[in-house]
């Protein structure tokens, strides 16, 4: 694997690519340092709001030519908001580099932000949320955050909520363009058959006059924890429940995704195979580690008959610490073995290598090398794996639930 090739303009703004010479396509990917954590609480929901509003019109193209211009030559442009970051993707062919970056310039440096684009575009979002309210399995991740992280930017919703929505106006897009839009915050990452030297040159001419200021610092998230329930009258019950993690600068985070890994990701983790291939009380279980630059978390999603809701929770809660007490050797391997093949199947994408760098470039300021993390993966121990576990299990659980109400951990 060659090594990225990185450049950085006079004013901060970073570009980094790699090369993939035996493709005929490419992949750019913005990363940009803001996303719903950023936001106070009267515009909860501005940052995602944004990338929707962008590919309303754009310089001097309107929605319509701006989706022709990249459909012409039979590709694609994307974009999604996290908590802390927010990414706008091209897809396309080699030779469509120029109007790639073009295009991706354009949203995020002369989107237009009519205010009657606004007013529509708002009724999407909003029917976005009703959509997202009306599924027990996507709402619950918001129920979830908000009682990990009360109170906080870092709890509240990315969608933001129908206050918070129909606050926001067309000056507050320009005010958060100037705050979060600097060239420092930003990252233009490609991978594919690229010329490395002609995507500085086309970031120069679009990114280069970009006027340089420090990176705004969000809120800190401060983990809390505790219960919520939304009761409906549904035939499944629908939990997610955890503790608070680490950040992925932490050198905890490879042992606790090498738990998460054997604990309940995949059908031969002990979750699964407890829970639903032997006793069957569940359709859905599994664990997951999250991570952001301050905190992270270690969780478990449960989809069960209302019947079963308690059992099956208290059932998950007793392997998560059978887990961490007698991780065995064997678990370890396969764990380690999976990790490794997720790391390493990623890197045959253009767009999950784009998408890697410029995390990684955004949070780390430099690539890491593939090698370097599977090495990093396989050097984790037995004790390290036992003990991250048992420290992150005795935290305060963070316990959200659609459907019926729960008893709290013992």
């Amino acid at each position: 694997m060659s090594r990225p090739q990185i450049h950085r303009l006079a004013n901060g703004f970073t570009i980094a690519a790699e090369p993939m010479g035996w493709v005929d396509t490419l992949a750019i990917s913005l990363h940009v340092d803001c996303g719903a954590r950023h936001e106070d609480a009267r515009t909860n929901g501005l940052a995602h709001l944004f990338e929707h509003m962008v590919f309303k019109g754009a310089g001097g193209r309107n929605a319509r030519q701006i989706s022709e211009a990249v459909e012409n030559v039979g590709g694609y442009l994307n974009a999604f908001t996290s908590r802390d970051q927010t990414v706008f993707q091209a897809r396309l062919l080699s030779e469509n580099l120029d109007l790639g970056v073009e295009l991706i310039a354009d949203l995020v440096r002369k989107p237009h932000f009519d205010r009657e684009d606004l007013a529509r575009e708002k009724d999407v979002v909003l029917q976005e949320l009703g959509e997202a309210r009306d599924l027990p399995d996507d709402i619950i991740n918001d129920h979830f955050h908000s009682t990990a992280w009360p109170g906080q930017a870092f709890g509240r919703p990315v969608l933001g909520d129908e206050a918070s929505i129909a606050a926001i106006t067309v000056d507050d897009f320009h005010s958060w363009t100037r705050l979060h839009y600097r060239p420092e915050s930003v990252v233009l990452a490609a991978a594919g058959r690229i010329d490395f030297d002609r995507l500085v040159s086309l970031a120069e001419a679009r990114f280069g006059d970009m006027k340089p200021a420090p990176r705004p610092v969000p809120e800190a998230a401060v983990y809390e924890g505790g219960r919520f329930v939304e009761r409906r009258r549904l035939e499944s019950a629908h939990i997610l429940f955890g503790y608070e993690g680490v950040s992925y600068y932490h050198d905890d985070y490879y042992p606790l995704m090498l738990f998460s890994q054997a604990a309940g990701e995949g059908s031969s983790s002990r979750l699964f195979q407890a829970v639903r291939e032997e006793r069957g009380l569940a359709y859905s279980v599994s664990s997951a580690v999250a991570a952001w630059r301050d905190t992270g978390m270690l969780s478990v999603y449960l989809a069960t008959a209302r019947r079963e809701a308690q059992h099956a929770t208290d059932l998950c809660r007793e392997l998560l610490h059978q887990t961490a007490a007698n991780f065995g050797a064997e678990e370890l391997a396969r764990a380690k073995a999976q990790i490794r093949a997720t790391i390493l199947m990623a890197l045959e994408s253009v767009q999950g290598r784009a998408d890697r760098l410029g995390f990684q470039m955004l949070a780390h300021g430099k690539s890491l090398d593939p090698a370097e993390i599977v090495a990093r993966v396989e050097a984790c121990t037995l004790d390290q794996v036992r003990a991250v576990a048992t420290r992150v299990l005795a935290g305060r659980e963070t316990l959200a639930t659609v459907g019926p109400a729960l008893k709290a951990a013992a």
